[in-house]
Formats: structure tokens, sequence, C-alpha cells
């Protein structure tokens, strides 16, 4: 585990390297905003239900998780792999910046499901009451390498009903019946899970406001975000807001999906911004 703090704010992050460069916690005036469930993370057969995974190089699911590219079948699990694997850390800073850098390079491993050459630099920095996660993909294959990217944060929550949400859209769609629905700023908490995305967004941020914990939460996000999903399970203290770079099945349908030319690579980033009041 690598620990980063800010004394002037009482801000601190927790990284695991191993488990898949995840943040596990993030905590600001000396509260948790993340939710983790430590018996899933203790558990490495058991995909991490807490903190921020990473989502690489598909966000969702895949039919019968396979996708075709080249005129050859490959399998991608749910959200792939990067949320799975070890990741390096490469440097830490506390000097200029409060912040920590981690790679994942592709590998033989990778390259059985995934059939490129990829570096992915990540660097989690501390700056106040936010949290900004700066991205560098870089393609270093010799063919176009598609992509999707995104993030899987958990919120803590105490009582949902205490929540108000400003997400810069009118309707969502349900991930799994595809249903559109209008949306006025509210969701009904007694279903048994709530799995809907966002793509008609009107601007790059969103907050979620929680007047029972007095937090205010804001989501800002690069222009590669094309969706934002949300996800809750009824009875569990957690609600997720995740950015994605493109909805699920991307890589098969190609909306929205990212491709890079050989040898180039692109630069994005997303902040969190936890205020209370």
């Amino acid at each position: 585990m690598h620990v980063i703090t800010d004394k002037s704010t009482n801000s601190q992050l927790e990284v695991v390297p191993e488990r898949g460069g995840i943040i596990t916690k993030w905590r600001v005036q000396g509260q948790e905003i993340f939710y983790l469930d430590e018996e899933r993370f203790t558990n490495p057969s058991l995909s991490v239900r807490g903190g921020n995974p990473i989502l690489f190089p598909i966000c969702g699911n895949l039919p019968e998780n396979t996708y075709a590219y080249n005129g050859k079948e490959y399998t991608l699990k749910q959200h792939g792999f990067a949320r799975d694997l070890p990741w390096e850390v490469t440097k830490q800073d506390t000097q200029d910046k409060i912040a920590l850098t981690l790679v994942l390079k592709s590998n033989e491993q990778t390259r059985t499901v995934y059939p490129f050459d990829f570096q992915l630099t990540f660097t989690y920095q501390l700056l106040g009451s936010s949290l900004i996660v700066h991205q560098e993909i870089q393609n270093l294959s010799r063919e176009r390498m598609p992509f999707c990217i995104g993030f899987h944060p958990y919120f803590s929550v105490q009582d949902k009903s205490q929540l108000q949400f400003e997400i810069p859209s009118t309707q969502y769609q349900n991930q799994v019946t595809k249903e559109i629905t209008p949306f006025d700023g509210n969701f009904d908490f007694e279903r048994d899970e709530i799995d809907v995305a966002f793509k008609q967004l009107t601007a790059k941020s969103a907050t979620v406001i929680d007047n029972a914990r007095k937090l205010r939460l804001t989501l800002d996000y690069d222009d590669i975000f094309s969706t934002l999903v949300f996800w809750t399970l009824k009875g569990k203290g957690f609600y997720c807001l995740e950015p994605w770079s493109a909805p699920r099945n991307a890589i098969n349908t190609a909306e929205n999906l990212t491709v890079l030319a050989p040898g180039t690579s692109c630069t994005t980033q997303f902040k969190l911004t936890a205020n209370f009041f």
C-alpha cells in the first residue's frame, strides 16, 4: 500500500498497485469519501467492490464476453483487465505537488485477450479537497488500437434518500432493458438495483449533494468521457457515478470508441472535489 497525504486539508489517498492500481481510500478533512468492501478486497479471487477501479480496455460487459478484431474472436470479461493486474509505481511526488504515478504495460497475458502493445501511465494527485487523475494512454503497436477507458468510483453513503443529483442530461438508458427513461434528478432507491447510462451529456461536470453527510461531491471530466453510468444496490452503503469514454460493447459497435494511431498517445483527466458544508 502507498499512502500520500496533504496535511493542509487533512486529505489522504491509499493506493494498492498490486490490485489494479486501485485507490482504496480517499479522505478529505479526515472523512472517508469512498466505500470499500473489505471482505471482497482481501479475497484476490473476487473483483474489488469499492474505491476507484480502473476500466480498460473496455467499460461494462460484452455479449458473451467476446469481441472480434481482424476476423479473430477474443474474450474480455467485464470492464477489462486493468483493474485486476498489478501496476508499477514509478514516481512519488511530495514537493511541487502531492502525487503518485503508476504504470501498466502490455504483456503476454494481456495480448491473448487484447492483441495490442500499450502503456498506461496514471498520476493520482491530491490538490486541496480535490483528487485529480491524469491519464496517458500510449499505443506502442504497429496498428491502430481501439479502446475504452473509464472509472468506477464507489462513494460512501448513509441515507440515499438524502441525495440530490445534478447530472447534465434529461434521460438515461437502462443498462439491462435498454429502455430510455426521462430523468428529473431523482432515482427510485426502493429498486433492488439501479444500473443506468447517461449518454446525452450537455456539460462536463456532475454533482451529487449528500445532505445527510453535508457533502457536495463534484465530478469534472474531459471530452473523451461521453457517458456517465449510475449504479447502486439496495441495502448497500454506496452509489457509483462512473465516467466512461464509451458505452458498453463499444469495441463491437464502435459507438464513441477511441482509436489511437500506431505510435501515438492521448492524455486526459478527471477530477473529484469533496466539499463539506
